[in-house]
C-alpha cells in the first residue's frame, strides 16, 4: 500500500505580496544563488559578478553562493515591501512556500504559516504538482 502524504489531497496558497518570506525568520535566513542566478542578477543590476558577489553575497564552503542576509531582510526587499529584482529573482523565491522542507507538516502548520498570510488561503494546489515544484526546486539547486 503507497503511503500518501499529509498533504495528499493538495494544499493551499495565495501570495499576498506581504513580504514576510523576505525577511528572517528563524532557520529561514539564506537565499541560495544557482550560476543562472549568478549570472542573470549581476547582469539585471548593471553589476559584475565580482562586484554583485562582493556587495551582497556571502560564501559558505561546499555550498552555493547566498544572497548576504545579515540585515532583517534580503537587501533587495524595498522600502514598499517589494521585490528590486523580482524579474529576475531566485528559484527559491519563485517556488515559496512549495520546498522539500516545508513539506514536514509540523513545518507547514507552524514556523511557515506563522510567517506566512497565504498559507491555507486562494487555490489549491495538487500534491503532485507542490512536489513537483519542491523538486524542481531542489534539483535546479543540485540538491
Amino acid at each position: 500500500m503507497e503511503h500518501k502524504p499529509w498533504y495528499d489531497k493538495g494544499l493551499r496558497f495565495k501570495c499576498t505580496q506581504c513580504g514576510n518570506c523576505c525577511k528572517n525568520h528563524g532557520e529561514y535566513t539564506y537565499v541560495s544563488l544557482s550560476e543562472v542566478e549568478l549570472q542573470a542578477i549581476p547582469k539585471f543590476l548593471g553589476l559584475s559578478r565580482r562586484e554583485f558577489l562582493s556587495r551582497y553575497c556571502e560564501k559558505v564552503p561546499g555550498h552555493h553562493p547566498t544572497l548576504r542576509m545579515d540585515q532583517p531582510a534580503c537587501p533587495f526587499l524595498n522600502a514598499e515591501g517589494r521585490c528590486d529584482i523580482y524579474p529576475v529573482r531566485p528559484k527559491q523565491c519563485q517556488t515559496w512556500p512549495f520546498w522539500t522542507e516545508n513539506l514536514v507538516e509540523e513545518t507547514w502548520k507552524g514556523p511557515v504559516k506563522e510567517c506566512c498570510p497565504g498559507i491555507d488561503e486562494g487555490p489549491l494546489t495538487p500534491a503532485d504538482e507542490v512536489e513537483r515544484i519542491a523538486r524542481e526546486t531542489d534539483e535546479w539547486y543540485g540538491g
